[in-house]
């Protein structure tokens, strides 16, 4: 495989972790890399003036360490001294790359002028992302969507310019900030975008959920990497997957049920660790879900989890899955993934 680079910084690999707000965090972060494969992980997106005001919400999003590397922390905010300061900050905090968002369909963040709003701002943003890159050493990327609606596709035009602007490289969600995520994710609209820039790697963001899912992002987008965020939740192992199906054209043995049994434990102890045992139970009711669509270990356990407020609970319940083995006809690939229903939702 050829190496990706982002501006000065060198890519593992072309498989990055999108960010999902409330699941990409630091615990699952740590448990994705020790299973290998990841290329950068995103954090959460972060707003500019509360990281600068060094609110504690904020601190606990960007909470990271050493061995989380490289790690891109993605920033939104309509105001160029704002995101330039912070900027500053995640460099000498040791951020790999500033992350700059322009895609997050969000009320909340769009209301303001962040997120997928900036689309509508040509010129703003243009000099918003060329501030933000000259005030920083480290890479500076933009995500994206294609445009605000199907009648304004500004995803080309914005690439471009930010690349004469320095930026490292754009990461494209194949929808329209209207689409929310609904609908299909428009590989045409991301092959506008490759074809737009000289020099830069684009991301392909979609819809991946398999390797097949991201060997046609790739070949119908020509995009140099791709990233993938509800796919992963489902199946941390398709980053190691596809690094050993691009290396050998196999993506080796699928996780055993058991192996899944120990990656959510390896994780729930991860946000323990990071939280306590309240905030760690709490934390983790927000993902079980997750684990129950693939793992199905029945209603009665699914709502214990979903209530989870001890460890020695959570113990209990991994130890009695464990002993039962995996349910009749067991089957992860079937599982679907839920989409976030409107533009509003929170991914």
């Amino acid at each position: 495989m050829s190496n990706l680079r982002f501006g000065s910084l060198t890519l593992p690999s072309r498989w990055i972790l999108s960010p999902l707000a409330g699941y990409t965090t630091l615990p699952f972060r740590l448990a994705i890399r020790e299973l290998g494969g990841l290329g950068l992980a995103t954090t959460d997106l972060v707003n500019a003036r509360a990281l600068v005001r060094a609110s504690r919400k904020t601190m606990e999003l960007i909470d990271t360490t050493p061995v989380d590397r490289p790690l891109a922390i993605q920033l939104y905010g309509a105001d160029a001294g704002e995101m330039s300061e912070a900027a500053r900050w995640l460099e000498n905090y040791g951020a790999s790359v500033v992350d700059i968002n322009m895609g997050c369909p969000v009320h909340k963040v769009t209301r303001g002028g962040g997120g997928s709003a900036m689309m509508c701002d040509a010129t703003g943003s243009i000099n918003l992302v060329r501030r933000v890159v000259e005030a920083v050493k480290i890479p500076v990327t933009v995500k994206m969507r294609l445009g605000w609606d199907d009648d304004n596709w500004s995803a080309p035009f914005l690439s471009r310019e930010f690349e004469q602007a320095g930026v490292a490289a754009v990461i494209i969600h194949g929808r329209t900030r209207a689409q929310g995520f609904g609908g299909a994710v428009n590989l045409d609209g991301i092959r506008a975008v490759v074809d737009a820039v000289e020099r830069i790697p684009v991301v392909g963001n979609g819809d991946v959920r398999s390797i097949a899912d991201a060997a046609r992002m790739r070949a119908e987008t020509g995009c140099h990497a791709v990233s993938i965020g509800r796919g992963a939740l489902l199946n941390p192992w398709i980053f190691a997957q596809l690094c050993q199906w691009e290396e050998t054209g196999k993506p080796g043995e699928s996780p055993s049920y058991h192996q899944r049994l120990d990656f959510m434990h390896k994780h729930f102890h991860l946000l323990v660790r990071q939280r306590g045992e309240r905030f760690g139970c709490l934390t983790f009711r927000k993902v079980a879900n997750w684990y129950c669509r693939v793992l199905k270990p029945g209603r009665e356990v699914q709502q214990k989890l979903i209530r989870l407020d001890f460890i020695a609970d959570f113990d209990d319940i991994v130890q009695r899955l464990c002993d039962q083995g995996p349910p009749l006809h067991y089957n992860p690939a079937e599982v679907a993934i839920a989409v976030p229903s409107g533009p509003i939702s929170h991914w």
